[in-house]
C-alpha cells in the first residue's frame, strides 16, 4: 500500500520540487472548495435541474397553443363494401385525407378540467373520381371536466412549490457540506504536517542530544545504558520522520484532488485560530433549522403526499364521471373559403360515468391501505422531527463545549513546550535524567497534537452547525448563495 501511494504521488505531482510552496488558510480552502470542487459543481447542476423542473410545472398551468396535423394522409388500397343484397364487394380507393388543427387550451387547477378554443380544416382528395372536398370548423369552444374524480392538479400546486423550495435549500446545504468536507481534508493534512514538523524537530533534537551524550559518556557523566536509550530515541525519531513524510504527502494528494487543483506546488497550511466566542441560543438554532433546512420542508411535503394518496384512493374507488361539451361552427365545400362563408352550428355534449357496484371489498381495502400509509408517514415524520431536533441540540452543546476546550488545549500546548525547553537545557547541564527528558518530549508532542485535534473538532463542529441550521451565528443571518 505504501508503494502504491508513493507511485500515485509521483504521477500526480511532476518534478517541481523547488517551487515556492502555496500557503493556504482554512477560509481560503473552504472558498476554493465551494467554487471549483466537483461536489460544488454537482450541487449547482442539481440546482439548475430543480429550477427547470419547476419552470416546466409552472408552464403546464399556462395557456398552451398547439398545432396538430396530418400531412399527407394518403391511402391506396381495396376496402370491403357491403352491397344492398348483403354480399361483399371489394372496391379500390385512392385518396388523401389531410387535417390541420390549431388549438388554444387552459387547464383549470381548481376543478381539474380543461377549457379550449380550436380551429380545424380538413381536405379530402378522391383521386379515383378526381374530386376534392373541404370540411372545417372555423371556431369551437370546448370544455372537459372530470366529476367526482381525484384532481391531481390541485395537489401538484401544493406539492411542487415545496419540492422547489427543498431543491433550493438542498443546494445551500450541499455547499455547506462541501465546506465541512473541505475542513476535514484540511485538518487531515494539517495534522500530518504538524506530525511531520514534530518528527523533524525530534529527529534534530535527538541527533544533537545523542552527540552531546557521546561526549558526556567520555567524561563519565552518563552511563552506557543512557547513551543506548538516546540512540534508540534517535532511530525511532528517524523512523517516525519517514512515516510522517509519507502521511503528509498522501494527505496533500487528497486535499488537492478534492479541490480539483492541479497546482504542482507543495501546500503549506496555516493553523487556524478559533473564531471569537459567541453564544448560541438553542431555541434560535431550532427555529432557523425548521425555517431553512430542506428536511423541514420535506416533512410538510411528505405529509401532503400521504394525504394525496388517501384522497386518490377515496375518489378513484367511487362514482367517476366526465363531462365533455363543445359549441362552435362548421361547414364544408369544394373550396377552403366555403367553410367560412355560412357555417352551421356545431354542438356536442357527452357525460360518461363509471360506478363500481360489486368489488368484494377491494375499494375499501385500497382506502384502508392508503390511510395506514398516511398514519405511518405521520409517525415517520414525527420520529425524523425528533431526531432532527436532537441533532441540533447536540451540536449546539458540542460547539459551546469545544469553544472552551480549544482554549484549554492551547494553554496546555504552551506549557508543555516551555517545560520541554527547560528539560532540554537541564539535560545539557547534566541536571536531568534521560527518562525525564523523554517524558517531557512525549508531553510536548501530545500537547501539540491535542491542540491541533481540538481545533479540528471545533471547526468541524462549527461547520456542522451551519449545515444543520443553514444559519450563520457569527453574523446573525441566514446563509444564502
Amino acid at each position: 500500500m505504501k508503494y502504491i501511494s508513493a507511485l500515485l504521488l509521483f504521477l500526480y505531482f511532476p518534478m517541481h520540487v523547488h517551487a515556492q510552496p502555496r500557503r493556504l488558510t482554512l477560509a481560503e480552502t473552504v472558498e476554493v472548495a465551494r467554487e471549483q470542487s466537483v461536489a460544488s459543481k454537482q450541487a449547482l447542476t442539481l440546482k439548475k435541474t430543480n429550477y427547470w423542473k419547476f419552470r416546466s410545472f409552472q408552464a403546464d398551468y399556462k395557456p398552451q397553443l398547439s398545432l396538430l396535423g396530418t400531412l399527407p394522409g394518403f391511402t391506396r388500397s381495396y376496402i370491403e363494401v357491403v352491397q344492398p343484397d348483403g354480399t361483399v364487394s371489394f372496391q379500390q380507393v385512392s385518396n388523401n385525407n389531410s387535417l390541420l388543427n390549431l388549438s388554444l387550451s387552459q387547464s383549470l387547477a381548481a376543478t381539474g378540467g380543461t377549457i379550449y378554443v380550436q380551429q380545424q380544416l380538413q381536405r379530402f382528395d378522391d383521386f379515383a373520381r378526381n374530386n376534392t372536398r373541404y370540411n372545417g370548423i372555423p371556431v369551437e369552444i370546448g370544455f372537459r371536466q372530470p366529476l367526482f374524480h381525484f384532481n391531481p392538479m390541485k395537489w401538484e400546486r401544493k406539492i411542487q412549490p415545496l419540492k422547489f423550495q427543498e431543491g433550493n435549500q438542498q443546494y445551500i446545504a450541499s455547499l455547506e457540506k462541501v465546506a465541512l468536507d473541505a475542513t476535514g481534508y484540511y485538518f487531515e493534512l494539517l495534522v500530518a504536517q504538524v506530525n511531520l514538523q514534530i518528527a523533524e524537530k525530534n529527529r534534530s533534537n535527538n541527533d544533537t542530544l545523542y552527540k552531546i551524550a557521546q561526549h558526556k559518556l567520555e567524561l563519565g557523566k552518563i552511563s552506557q545504558n543512557d547513551l543506548l536509550q538516546l540512540q534508540m530515541g534517535l532511530l525511532t525519531a528517524q523512523k517516525d520522520l519517514a512515516s510522517a513524510s509519507q502521511a503528509a504527502a498522501v494527505a496533500t494528494l487528497k486535499l488537492k484532488m478534492y479541490l480539483s487543483s492541479r497546482d504542482e506546488r507543495e501546500l503549506e497550511l496555516e493553523i487556524p485560530l478559533e473564531s471569537a466566542e459567541f453564544e448560541i441560543d438553542t431555541r434560535i438554532a431550532l427555529d432557523e433549522a425548521f425555517a431553512n433546512r430542506s428536511d423541514a420542508i420535506g416533512f410538510r411535503r411528505r405529509l401532503l403526499e400521504a394525504e394525496q394518496e388517501v384522497q386518490f384512493a377515496k375518489k378513484e374507488n367511487g362514482l367517476n364521471a366526465e363531462l365533455n361539451a363543445t359549441f362552435g361552427l362548421s361547414d364544408q365545400g369544394i373550396r377552403p373559403a366555403d367553410v367560412y362563408v355560412s357555417p352551421q352550428d356545431r354542438e356536442f355534449v357527452e357525460l360518461k360515468f363509471t360506478l363500481p357496484i360489486m368489488t368484494w371489498g377491494r375499494n375499501k381495502a385500497r382506502s384502508e391501505v392508503a390511510k395506514a400509509n398516511q398514519e405511518f408517514a405521520r409517525q415517520t415524520v414525527e420520529q425524523d422531527r425528533l431526531t432532527f431536533e436532537q441533532e441540533i441540540f447536540t451540536q449546539v452543546t458540542l460547539l459551546q463545549m469545544l469553544q472552551k476546550q480549544v482554549k484549554l488545549t492551547k494553554l496546555a500546548d504552551n506549557i508543555a513546550a516551555d517545560r520541554y525547553q527547560i528539560a532540554k537545557e537541564r539535560f545539557i547541564l547534566s541536571d536531568l535524567s534521560v527518562t525525564d527528558l523523554g517524558i517531557a518530549t512525549q508531553e510536548k508532542d501530545i500537547a501539540r497534537r491535542d491542540y491541533i485535534l481540538a481545533l479540528r473538532d471545533y471547526w468541524q463542529s462549527y461547520y456542522s452547525l451551519r449545515l444543520l441550521t443553514l444559519y450563520d451565528f457569527e453574523q446573525n443571518r441566514k446563509i444564502n448563495y
